[in-house]
Parts: structure tokens; C-alpha cells; sequence
């Protein structure tokens, strides 16, 4: 089979980050294409990698707990982030798909669980402290360019087989297409939990790593604290 594997790639790095540890650039880079890689069977193909993912912030927030702004651009994720694109773009046979950051939704929110203890009046103003809060930036296009990407491949009948690493159901009406176009359409949520409706819009639920222990915590609520770089 001729394979194309498309990655979701604000999901993977979160789901990364949990399964296999902090990383630097280039290793965390390696790690992806040889994760992707457990997709392709001896018999098998690689059409090509696509990774789709949005260019860190530059955009200087508010924290709303010690009334200082935070400058992005300074912080060591967007240089990390910067350093993994570039080890990516060197990667055989991997195209990257840039979206966009809506910036006018950047800001500093209450984690839930923060907000649940205010509202019972377990904590207070005065409990708060800066693990409570956490940064929010939307994501704009990416899941566009995944659904527009999945139909052309399958209209053009460019695979035989489309691997898709993601954790959310946006990508149904896609999958569908694929689907009756007769491509093998294989969701790999890296243990994320999925809707029970979505098995019926896939050929395959596949994750190629060891399912983690049932007490850790979801890795998609890892937290996004930026730390300001050292210039000294």
C-alpha cells in the first residue's frame, strides 16, 4: 500500500510531551518521523509526512494575577518551537502545513478545576497563584488544511491508505470521503480518549505506543507556561 500520514501537530507535541518526556528540537523532530513510521508495514509505502501545526506567538500578553505583560517572542517555547519547524523542514519526504494564530483570542484563563474551587468557595481571590492560570491561543486553518489535504488525496487517488494522528472528531466529514473513495482511513489518537461514535467513520483505531497507566492525568490539559528566555 502507498500510505500518507497526517499529523495533527499541536496534538502530537502535547501527546508527545506525556508518552515520551521533554525533548529538545532536533530530538523531539527525530521522534515524530520515526513514531509515523510504525505506520508503514514492510509491504507498505510512504506517499508522504504532513504535519500541520501554527507558528508560535509573538504577541505580548497580560497576566491578570501579577499585573505584568508577558512577551511571547522572549519566551524558550517559541525559540523551541522555531528549532522544530527548522529540523522538520530537513526531514525526507515531510511537508509542513502552517495555519494561523488567532491572536485576538491570547490571553490568560482560570484552569477549570481552579474555577470549580472558586465557585464552591473553597479557595479565594487571595489563594490564587500562577500554576492556577493558564495561556489560551486558538488555532486557525489547521483542521481546514487537514479535511481539504484527506479529500485530495483521496480524490486523486494519490494512496491507498491514509493514517491520521489526532485526537478530535472535526476531521468526520473528510474521513467520510476517503472512506467511499475506497481509501483505508486509520486514526491513531495515541491513547487519547475518542467518542464511541467515531468507529463507525474509520477503518482502524491504531495507537503505536504503549497505552499509558489509567491514574495519570489527561495530557491534553498540559499546561502552556511560557518561560522568558535568559539573554545573559
Amino acid at each position: 500500500m502507498k500510505v500518507a500520514i497526517l499529523v495533527d501537530g499541536g496534538f502530537y507535541r502535547k501527546r508527545a510531551s506525556f508518552l515520551f518526556g521533554d525533548k529538545n528540537a532536533k530530538d523531539r523532530a527525530d521522534e515524530l518521523v520515526k513514531y509515523c513510521m510504525r505506520h508503514i508495514d514492510r509491504d507498505d509505502s510512504l506517499y508522504r509526512l504532513f504535519y500541520y501545526d501554527c507558528k508560535p506567538s509573538e504577541k505580548t500578553v497580560f497576566n491578570p494575577l501579577t499585573s505584568k505583560s508577558v512577551n511571547l517572542r522572549k519566551s524558550v517555547l517559541y525559540a523551541w518551537t522555531n528549532d522544530f519547524f527548522k529540523e522538520l523542514t530537513h526531514k525526507r519526504k515531510l511537508a509542513l502545513r502552517m495555519g494561523e494564530l488567532l491572536e485576538s483570542s491570547a490571553g490568560y484563563t482560570l484552569k477549570p478545576e481552579t474555577l470549580k474551587k472558586l465557585c464552591r468557595k473553597e479557595i479565594t481571590v487571595d489563594d490564587l497563584c500562577e500554576d492556577d492560570f493558564r495561556l489560551e491561543i486558538q488555532q486557525k486553518g489547521v483542521d481546514m488544511r487537514i479535511g481539504l489535504d484527506i479529500a485530495s488525496l483521496a480524490q486523486k487517488r494519490l494512496v491507498d491508505k491514509i493514517i491520521l494522528i489526532a485526537g478530535d472528531s472535526d476531521f468526520v466529514p473528510a474521513a467520510k470521503h476517503a472512506r467511499r473513495e475506497g481509501i483505508d482511513f486509520v486514526l491513531d489518537p495515541m491513547w487519547h480518549t475518542i467518542k464511541d461514535s467515531l468507529n463507525e467513520h474509520i477503518d482502524g483505531l491504531e495507537s503505536k505506543v504503549a497505552k499509558p497507566p489509567n491514574n495519570n492525568h489527561d495530557p491534553l490539559h498540559i499546561d502552556y507556561k511560557p518561560k522568558v528566555a535568559d539573554n545573559h
